[in-house]
């Protein structure tokens, strides 16, 4: 939802002409001066002023407007109210919902309940719990700012219609008075299907539903963090708690393979002379609440082994806890949905102008491949299974060298990007999806457990600075319920510690006797006729967005007030950004830019 923001009236000077010197019954030097209060000059400014008001509301109205982002529905795209933290134990920056705190305040026998104030916040990248309760020095600190200030395009929509994936401004269906803020999804006269966290859309006149791929920037900018490896705790790793990205198969059982960790786990190297491929894996090892306890008191057993966990839809933004809520049996937010979609970045330095580096991504099972020729600069794509699948593209990545690089598998597509260029393949880069790509790991492949990978194929590397990003989970949501899951079903039901088991134990995922939870994920299906448009929020989970608007769940052309533009002002911080020193207002310029 956005609010509006009034735009600040400005005063424009009257303009005068050379002959206003030139005439008159005395010299320009003996000409008297006029009174400021004379009738001429009080006229003079009425009608600056009035013609100000005017070009102000002309602008407004034809041309562009201000809005404030009250809520979190479209987070961290943009931030509603919020916390704006820097985690004391990774010193990972990152926000979390405070739009409680600014509701309206619920009535118990006549007397206005307490606010809603936030307490506590988790960290998306070590997923420490902080505590940021205002009633102590502490959380004093960490005071709450307002949301996003925006200004969206009012005549993108009369010159042009609107394109999919744009974010757009909106007066609300059910309230004309309120404007709405999401993302456009569906178009007129389509259908649009919501499936195990994709867009399908169905034209009109056809029978088939198709996923809706978004271009190689869009992608970019819609992908939501899963970790960087650039923030790794060192206490955690000196009290024993396993690093994310293992040189794979692990040192116990099978040979180790040859990459060896520098900066304390925070980069890598292999020197390109062994003869197998050599991997270095992704595991998602996140600490639970417990597991912090004990890291903190210095308790963590030697024979304790933490087990990785499926990537899931977790939001740093939605783990706001509100005072007297709060309790260790909290699932949702450990994310309650998997998320196959992975966007792996790292920069990669060659040594050496031989042999291939390897990136790899597991989805349902199935590995996804790109391998880059270090002599040639050769990039070919690849999937397990699938021969017939080979585009080829030329790239920068030819002898010694270091380069940024960016390989994704999303919306059934697989993209890579060279020093922040997408890199154009022969042939389609699209896939089929598989008949069942629910989450598997087997005996010897840990598969969607360890699901990106690094990889050297007689090639001397070094990689570092090492992210992985997750897509956009769509949940197929509905009234009453509150995941794709039947409400009675194993997932929604779990508490905080059987859900930390569910997403690290596979023969939980597909049980010997009925159905998985992956099998009984809903869909929902929105058909739309001419003039009619479908959104949807980028924080799925806490969007209350067309999917679950009574009555219509579309937007009528009418009702369309313009496309977000440019976050014009973050909030804004009380000191020097890094010191102590006092500075109100000191702009947020690392999130002032234009809305993708």
């Amino acid at each position: 939802m956005a609010k509006k923001k009034a735009p600040a009236n400005r005063s424009a000077p009257a303009v005068k002409g050379p002959a206003a010197v030139a005439k008159g019954p005395f010299p320009p030097a003996a000409r008297p001066s006029r009174s400021l209060f004379s009738p001429a000059a009080i006229r003079e400014t009425i009608e600056s002023v009035a013609i100000a008001f005017v070009l102000a509301f002309l602008f407004r109205t034809f041309v562009a407007e201000a809005f404030v982002i009250p809520t979190g529905s479209m987070a961290p795209t943009l931030m509603g109210q919020h916390k704006d933290l820097l985690c004391p134990q990774c010193g990972y920056r990152y926000q979390a919902g405070a739009s409680s705190e600014s509701e309206d305040r619920p009535q118990r026998n006549g007397r206005p309940v307490e606010v809603r104030e936030v307490v506590a916040v988790t960290c998306p990248m070590c997923r420490y719990t902080d505590s940021v309760d205002p009633r102590t020095a502490q959380g004093r600190e960490k005071p709450t700012f307002g949301g996003d200030r925006i200004l969206a395009t009012k005549f993108a929509y009369e010159l042009g219609e609107p394109r999919r994936w744009d974010v757009m401004i909106f007066k609300y269906p059910g309230d004309a008075q309120t404007n709405y803020i999401k993302r456009l999804v569906g178009l007129p006269r389509e259908t649009v299907r919501i499936w195990h966290g994709d867009i399908y859309i169905k034209p009109d006149g056809q029978d088939r539903f198709r996923i809706e791929r978004r271009s190689p920037a869009k992608v970019r900018a819609m992908a939501q963090i899963v970790y960087d490896n650039d923030y790794l705790v060192d206490a955690m790793t000196a009290k024993g708690w396993p690093l994310r990205w293992q040189r794979w198969p692990p040192a116990q059982g099978a040979a180790p393979s040859a990459w060896t960790a520098s900066d304390g786990g925070r980069a890598y190297e292999v020197d390109g002379s062994a003869a197998d491929v050599q991997w270095l894996r992704y595991r998602h090892f996140v600490p639970t609440l417990d597991d912090w306890d004990r890291i903190k008191d210095g308790r963590l057993p030697e024979d304790y082994q933490p087990q990785p966990q499926l990537i899931t839809d977790f939001y740093a933004y939605n783990t706001s806890v509100q005072r007297g809520s709060f309790t260790r049996d909290q699932p949702a937010i450990l994310g309650l949905h998997w998320v196959g979609d992975l966007f792996l970045e790292c920069q990669l330095d060659v040594a050496q102008p031989v042999g291939k580096a390897l990136f790899d991504l597991v989805k349902g099972g199935q590995h996804f491949g790109c391998e880059l020729d270090c002599a040639t600069g050769e990039a070919r794509l690849s999937i397990e299974g699938r021969g017939d699948y080979h585009p080829t593209a030329q790239t920068a990545v030819r002898g010694k060298g270091s380069h940024r690089v960016d390989f994704a598998n999303i919306d059934e597509q697989l993209l890579l990007w060279i020093d922040g260029s997408a890199v154009p393949f022969d042939s389609p880069t699209s896939y089929e999806r598989l008949a069942n790509d629910d989450p598997r790991s087997g005996p010897l492949d840990p598969l969607d457990l360890a699901p990106a990978g690094v990889g050297s194929q007689s090639s001397s590397l070094r990689v570092g600075h090492l992210r992985l990003r997750r897509d956009i989970y769509y949940t197929a949501a509905r009234e009453g319920f509150v995941a794709d899951y039947p409400q009675t079903g194993i997932v929604p039901g779990l508490n905080y510690q059987e859900l930390v088991k569910f997403w690290s134990t596979p023969s939980l995922w597909k049980p010997a006797v009925g159905k998985s939870p992956f099998d009984q994920r809903h869909e929902i299906i929105f058909p739309l006729e001419a003039d009619q448009f479908f959104t949807l929020g980028d924080n799925s989970p806490q969007s209350q967005d067309a999917r679950l608007w009574a009555g219509e769940k579309y937007v009528s052309r009418g009702l369309l007030v313009g496309k977000a533009l440019y976050i014009f002002w973050p909030h804004s911080f009380d000191t020097l950004p890094g010191t102590n020193i006092p500075f109100p207002f000191f702009p947020n310029f690392a999130r002032m830019g234009f809305i993708r």
